[in-house]
């Protein structure tokens, strides 16, 4: 029992570990992990990735989604959006998606994280951070996917172009446009150069 009190030494609170991390702290690693797991100290979130829930006054706090989906890719190249983001935009699209989209380099598909779905969508590339103008052209990348009527919400996603920076959506549209955002934003470019 002496050696699950030291490897439960160096787990901390809120952190996640993959069993692979375990490995150094301990010398009976499925042993410990499972008396960790029946004794409550560790969660299992997916696949090899164990939880040390931090508590609050409301009870255990979920572990952070970037935390989530950092420890399941095993990397930071990873960005986290949801179509709700778009509502951002205010051209027009109000519905609510219960929809966690990771653009990554290393993961297709609809995996369950913590009892939350995320929905992985290789793409050889996506920004850091969310801008207005990366979501304007996910926006029409995903144009077929949403449930809004399209024709208005195209034509309202035309205007704000208009009325954003030019170059930055110029490079936005070259880093990150499908055929289909880049023939409908080349339409908008036509315009500011007349």
């Amino acid at each position: 029992m002496d050696t699950l009190r030291k490897l439960k030494r160096h787990l901390r609170r809120g952190s996640l570990y993959r069993r692979s991390d375990l490995e150094r702290w301990s010398n009976s690693v499925d042993r410990h992990l499972k008396q960790l797991l029946t004794d409550g100290t560790l969660q299992k979130m997916s696949q090899g990735v164990y939880y040390y829930p931090k508590e609050t006054v409301f009870g255990f706090a979920p572990p952070d989604e970037a935390a989530l989906v950092r420890s399941f890719l095993k990397d930071d190249e990873f960005l986290i959006t949801s179509p709700n983001a778009y509502n951002s935009l205010e051209v027009g699209t109000t519905q609510l998606y219960n929809k966690r989209v990771v653009y990554n380099h290393k993961r297709h598909g609809e995996f369950d994280l913590g009892g939350r779905k995320f929905f992985f969508h290789m793409k050889p590339k996506f920004p850091k951070n969310l801008s207005t103008e990366f979501l304007l052209v996910d926006l029409v990348n995903n144009l077929d996917s949403l449930a809004e009527d399209k024709e208005m919400v195209l034509s309202k996603a035309k205007e704000k172009a208009r009325k954003l920076n030019p170059a930055k959506l110029k490079r936005a549209v070259l880093a990150y446009g499908g055929s289909k955002a880049k023939k409908v934003f080349s339409s908008v470019f036509e315009g500011h150069h007349a």
